[in-house]
């Protein structure tokens, strides 16, 4: 039977197309940021702009995995819909995401039984909110089944009942989610400074859509780790005029990860 598989969309774009070049490029960010012998993450929020801006960034999040890379098994990846107008949470409805690194297989069994989850392969086809985090997860971990959500518009009680059907010891769940988008540098500094607060409070009614582009998916983490009484540890918080771009149009970048509030340990 022919393997159905989604191809790269932004490799060479967004980060480097070459295998050996983004191997390094990825090896590199994430040795920058060093490892944390901390607690387990249960679930991590990242940027997704191109690496040269938000990089660094992300990597701070990845890093934290390393120590724990060989207890997680699936990924539950939920970015927002950028090219396609959507309705809900969409699957791809292919067998294997790949990137110039590999293969990476979806996950077939177990997959989220939700009104608002349909099947929408041109959600995907795209999208490079969930693409641009693969190479980090593909180093991070020691290996991975993913199952990828593209968020469209959803009420935050649907994407959190989404997470938690999947939640369990062995998953490691990612909200894709850059925050404001070009505004002067202070302004975006005094907006992103209230969304992290927000994150840090597990308050999904203080995102608001030009809070973060990936409000919906972010929204919904928020909620159902507030019912599992997740503790939120911020990593970075800084704008692409911190990073790479000018300063009077910019977006803002970061980074966060929740485990649990007591020392947890992944299931050997």
């Amino acid at each position: 039977m022919m393997v159905q598989k989604r191809e790269p969309a932004v490799a060479g774009s967004f980060y480097p197309s070459d295998p050996n070049e983004l191997r390094a490029a990825v090896q590199a960010l994430l040795d920058g940021a060093g490892i944390d012998p901390g607690p387990a993450p249960r679930a991590l929020i990242v940027p997704h702009a191109g690496y040269r801006y938000s990089g660094a960034v992300a990597a701070s999040a990845y890093a934290k995995l390393l120590p724990h890379r060989s207890h997680y098994r699936r990924v539950v990846l939920l970015g927002p819909a950028h090219r396609e107008s959507l309705r809900g949470l969409a699957l791809p409805g292919v067998d294997e995401f790949t990137t110039p690194l590999g293969a990476v297989p979806l996950e077939t069994a177990g997959l989220p039984d939700h009104p608002a989850v349909t099947i929408d392969f041109n959600a995907h086809r795209l999208e490079h909110s969930l693409e641009v985090q693969l190479p980090f997860l593909q180093l991070a971990l020691a290996g991975f089944s993913l199952l990828p959500l593209v968020v469209g518009q959803a009420r935050a009680d649907d994407v959190a009942d989404v997470i938690e059907s999947l939640w369990d010891s062995t998953t490691l769940v990612v909200v894709s989610s850059d925050l404001s988008h070009y505004l002067p540098h202070a302004e975006a500094q005094r907006r992103d400074s209230d969304t992290c607060r927000a994150i840090a409070a597990l308050d999904a009614s203080g995102i608001g859509r030009h809070d973060a582009c990936g409000a919906a998916p972010l929204r919904g983490l928020l909620r159902a780790a507030h019912r599992r009484g997740l503790a939120v540890r911020t990593l970075d918080l800084c704008t692409s005029g911190d990073t790479a771009g000018p300063r009077d149009r910019v977006v803002g970048y970061g980074a966060w990860m929740l485990a649990e509030k007591e020392p947890w340990k992944p299931a050997a």
